[in-house]
């Protein structure tokens, strides 16, 4: 069966601006959402991600350069993931289609490819 990661991008406003409560709410939605798909099989996994901006790397020429990323003229920034599996991409539409994060910010689907074992 295919697999899939929806990328979770986050909006420009962060969720800083919850109250505690509202905070604790979210992450409840979150949870109860991963723990449905994680029972029927679906979710094979998925993480936050850290909310400082990471690193870019390029080649340039023979140098390497490294940079604070993504770049500051990006209106969402990759927030987290989730790994999936399912037949097809409508099939992880309708298993995104619900999902808490499209609340907060923009959910991209992506077929993850499948190459030979290492």
């Amino acid at each position: 069966m295919p697999e899939y990661v929806l990328l979770l991008y986050d909006a420009e406003t962060p969720m800083t601006r919850f109250s505690p409560d509202e905070m604790q709410a979210v992450i409840q939605r979150y949870g109860a959402w991963m723990a449905r798909l994680a029972q029927s099989g679906t979710l094979l996994g998925g993480q936050k991600l850290t909310d400082n901006a990471g690193r870019v790397l390029r080649k340039q020429e023979d140098k390497l350069a490294v940079t604070d990323g993504p770049y500051t003229e990006l209106k969402e920034m990759i927030g987290g993931f989730f790994h999936i599996k399912a037949d097809d991409y409508q099939q992880a539409v309708q298993i995104a289609r619900d999902c808490p994060h499209l609340e907060y910010g923009t959910v991209e689907i992506r077929e993850i490819e499948r190459t030979a074992p290492v």
